[in-house]
């Protein structure tokens, strides 16, 4: 039996509580029928116009504080890209039959962003409880203004300690994170002296940081291995099972007969490390005594060689399974292509060229454009457009490296 269609705006505007949606200017772009209710305003006095003027502090109360708190915390939601709880507030709100009059009021609001497909806030969710009853009720029970301020400011401490506990302990994380991973991944020194770049960009939200790598290793006076890969997952635990499986293919690089058998050896181990099951990589040999390159590839996006003359191919002829992900221990395989003077070879990793809702051929095909057309960059020029381009805010951890051939 097929589900029916959502009505996603009767949904919204059934919703009990109220809710309404700001833009990130902070002006109204939806209210549901119990925000306005409560907020004794209609659509026409509210959609459209900026929420402070709409709601602005009382004038006669010099100590108020309704519209600097909420106006920060609507900020943190737009500078991170996170949900914000604040603590009870007073913010007393105009009466619609006595214009002039201000009445108490006391709310309890929760912001949430509402993200794009490239992760960036493109809307807040602003919900809001009225506690206006519950607080003076408590208040009537014995001193007035002692409850109240016992009331609010032991929310307020307790709230604003745990939010600035896990603001401490994400921020802590994220940068052991990004040391481990700039350990990891120090910049490539080429005996050859071929311009190279290497790019790498964590992911803006949560700990989504140390799933990628990438590696570039002299073999002789005119041969090159470059490889990039990918783990599954994030954070600290990535960050390990990245840092074995980038060691083990560099030490088999260096012995193998090519990347297909390096990569072998790399499936082998990936298999008895935890967490390195479904990894992805791809490594290309790269030899200027005869100009070609031999590539192997485990599950990843193809690298992408762009000639001189603006031509692009793909390097897909040699494509099997990610790491551990086949039952059985089959033979990889590899393809050798030739390339021209001042060609291009492109590696990276997904983070570059997917996008939610969208098919990651459209993703590999602006990524194919965008290095065709500024292919007479320097390396780091042409890494730094690629990202500016394409990854415009970064949802996944992205690694990128451009050699000059």
């Amino acid at each position: 039996m097929c589900a029916a269609r959502i009505d996603y705006e009767a949904v919204f505007q059934a919703l009990p509580g109220m809710t309404a949606l700001l833009t990130p200017d902070l002006r109204y772009a939806d209210a549901n029928r119990q925000y306005l209710r409560s907020a004794g305003r209609s659509r026409e006095q509210v959609i459209g116009r900026y929420l402070f003027d709409v709601f602005p502090d009382n004038p006669d109360d010099p100590n108020a504080t309704g519209t600097r708190n909420l106006a920060a915390s609507l900020q943190r939601v737009l500078d991170t890209g996170e949900r914000d709880t604040m603590a009870v507030q007073r913010y007393d709100v105009e009466s619609p039959e006595r214009p002039g009059h201000w009445d108490e009021r006391y709310w309890s609001p929760v912001n949430v962003p509402v993200l794009d497909a490239d992760g960036k806030v493109v809307l807040v969710l602003h919900r809001v409880e009225e506690v206006t009853a519950l607080v003076q009720a408590r208040a009537a029970e014995g001193d007035r203004l002692a409850v109240l301020e016992a009331e609010l400011q032991t929310r307020a401490r307790e709230l604003q300690e745990a939010n600035e506990h896990l603001r401490l302990a994400h921020a802590g994380e994220r940068q052991v994170a990004l040391a481990l991973q700039e350990a990891m991944l120090p910049p490539p020194h080429l005996g050859l002296h071929h311009p190279v770049a290497v790019r790498y960009r964590p992911a803006v939200d949560q700990l989504n940081v140390c799933g990628d790598w990438y590696d570039l290793i002299d073999l002789s006076a005119d041969r090159v291995a470059v490889s990039v890969g990918d783990v599954v997952g994030h954070g600290l635990a990535a960050a390990g099972v990245m840092g074995q499986l980038r060691s083990a293919l560099s030490a088999a690089s260096r012995v193998s007969a090519g990347p297909a058998q390096a990569l072998d050896v790399l499936d082998t181990y990936a298999r008895s490390v935890p967490g390195g099951e479904n990894a992805t990589a791809v490594s290309v040999i790269v030899d200027w005594e005869d100009n070609t390159l031999v590539y192997s590839t485990a599950g990843h996006p193809p690298a992408i060689l762009v000639d001189a003359d603006g031509s692009v191919r793909l390097l897909d002829a040699a494509t099997d399974p990610p790491l551990g992900a086949s039952p059985e221990h089959r033979a990889r395989h590899q393809s050798a292509v030739t390339f021209t003077e001042d060609a291009v070879l492109l590696l990276y990793t997904d983070g570059l060229i997917e996008r939610r809702g969208e098919d990651i051929d459209v993703g590999l095909a602006r990524l194919v454009e965008s290095a065709a057309r500024h292919r007479r960059d320097s390396p780091a020029r042409l890494a730094d457009r690629l990202l500016g381009e394409l990854l415009p805010s970064a949802t996944d951890d992205t690694a990128v490296v451009v050699l000059r051939l």
